[in-house]
């Protein structure tokens, strides 16, 4: 009788299926958009990366490199950024690569040398999701980068745990149309799509590094979150694909690190409800209509699976879908800022902050932008190409490429992160994603430490390294800073997460 009375009210509540938790347009609101989209269309299929089609797309135009970039790196150094703390210690440098001459395509980096020993630490690109998010008020000045933006909306204070303390880290906003990337062909931005994505990247990875040749043999990592499921592992087996196009190495890939990442529809739906349910988030009623009329594997979904699933996200109420035990922004203006210090109380209104940061026109001119009305997320979504319902085989692939468990060998290998408290691709869906691998374990379920706390929990797979951080929502960096700063250290260089407490 409760199953009926609760349907009853599914079909009553149509008009509110559109209601999301959280009105800010983040990357992961983007991955809301790309999956209600498929709900009325045939789910696009699986790009076949592995069987060469990367190849037939991206050969002709991968070939464009420009002439030596000499002069326009260094205008592309930053000689200062508006409103920076004193002491910056490390040189940083913006501007913009062209992919598409004959567009006039062009992506726009961020790039941040280490303050120690820049000239042995590795190359590490990051990537935000989306799909059609920045890299820039995300990664840079939300999460991982040097600086975060005080209340005001016009200063920046230091990030003691930037990840340019143990490597040089390069933040690329794509495809053209996020951020300030942008093509002079308009008709650019209804292209947008994984394989184009992938291409594109590929390209201005090998023109940005004729402009910064001394890392053209430095250990080269790609690291991303949420969407970046999908732009990492395609972007990584492209650069293994030239490579045997070649006959050589042309770019010194040594791994990938991808968190909180959505590589997979099927179990990441099942994740996303079950994950729901667990964590209180929904009644056993719904739950249970959710195991009767939803067949994930299929993803061809009944009217009935269709109205509870969406049930299952009003009947949570209006909590942070990317750290449910993190407050809202209740007061969206700006303050009289301070200089700030992070911590594990990541401000939830930080994107007003960023934003306000970034349309400042001497911001602009100082990181060598076109002028520009900068938003976090740019508009994509209605005209993304290609998006496979599964990663999985292009992560097949990659393990399958002669790479190795992480911690025993420097050569590519695959790291998998996720926080615990994201909803919007939680833990489950990680778990479920990896254990269709059926991978062989070779390091044991266990927890690591960061400082005096347990940091999360680690799991070694033959090719694969799952790694949970504690407390973190879907900006893993936000708001675990210290621990992610651990977690990504020992990812870089080969060592054991931490086993025991530091004293």
């Amino acid at each position: 009788m409760k199953k009926i009375s609760l349907y009853a009210c599914l079909l009553l509540n149509l008009s509110l299926l559109v209601i999301f938790p959280y009105s800010k347009a983040s990357q992961a609101d983007k991955l809301d958009e790309l999956f209600l989209s498929r709900k009325s269309q045939n789910p696009p299929k699986t790009l076949s990366w592995e069987e060469g089609e990367a190849l037939k797309t991206l050969s002709s135009s991968a070939a464009y490199v420009a002439a030596p970039q000499e002069e326009l790196r260094l205008a592309d150094k930053i000689v200062t950024l508006p409103g920076q703390p004193d002491g910056v210690d490390f040189d940083q440098y913006s501007g913009y690569v062209t992919v598409e001459p004959e567009a006039g395509r062009a992506l726009f980096y961020y790039f941040v040398e280490s303050p120690y020993n820049s000239s042995t630490k590795p190359l590490v690109l990051w990537l935000n999701g989306g799909p059609g998010c920045s890299s820039l008020g995300y990664g840079a000045f939300e999460e991982l980068g040097p600086f975060r933006v005080n209340s005001d909306g016009k200063t920046l204070y230091r990030n003691q745990y930037a990840w340019s303390e143990v490597a040089n880290i390069l933040f690329l906003e794509s495809p053209a149309g996020v951020g300030f990337s942008y093509s002079n062909t308009t008709s650019d931005y209804k292209k947008a799509g994984d394989k184009s994505t992938a291409k594109d990247a590929y390209v201005f990875l090998i023109n940005w590094l004729e402009r910064f040749p001394q890392y053209k043999t430095r250990d080269f990592y790609i690291t991303g979150e949420s969407y970046a499921g999908h732009y990492v592992p395609q972007l990584a087996s492209t650069i293994l694909h030239h490579h045997k196009l070649y006959n050589k190495t042309i770019i010194n890939l040594k791994g990938i690190s991808i968190g909180n990442a959505w590589i997979d529809d099927a179990t990441g739906d099942k994740g996303l409800f079950d994950y729901f349910w667990t964590h209180a988030l929904n009644s056993d009623q719904t739950h249970e209509l959710i195991e009767k009329y939803c067949d994930f594997t299929k993803q061809n979904y009944s009217t009935i699976c269709i109205n509870v699933t969406d049930w299952a996200f009003i009947e949570k109420g209006k909590i942070d879908f990317y750290n449910i035990y993190a407050p809202l922004c209740h007061d969206s203006s700006l303050k009289n800022g301070s200089t700030g210090y992070v911590t594990n109380d990541f401000d939830p209104c930080s994107d007003n902050y960023g934003i306000a940061y970034l349309n400042r026109p001497e911001v602009q001119k100082a990181l060598h932008a076109k002028p520009t009305n900068w938003s976090h997320c740019g508009d994509l979504i209605t005209h993304w190409n290609d998006s496979p319902i599964t990663i999985l085989p292009t992560i097949k692939y990659l393990i399958e490429s002669n790479i190795k468990l992480w911690i025993y060998r420097q050569v590519q290998f695959h790291y998998c992160i996720n926080g615990d408290t994201d909803a919007r691709v939680p833990v489950t869906t990680s778990r479920y994603a990896i254990n269709t691998l059926k991978l062989p374990i070779n390091a044991s379920w266990r927890p690591w430490y960061s400082g005096k706390e347990i940091g999360g929990y680690v799991v070694g797979y033959k090719g694969l390294t799952f790694v949970t951080v504690r407390g973190a929502g879907h900006l893993v960096p936000s708001w675990q800073p210290e621990r992610a700063l651990t977690m990504i250290s020992s990812f870089l260089y080969g060592s054991l997460l931490p086993t025991s407490p530091s004293k």
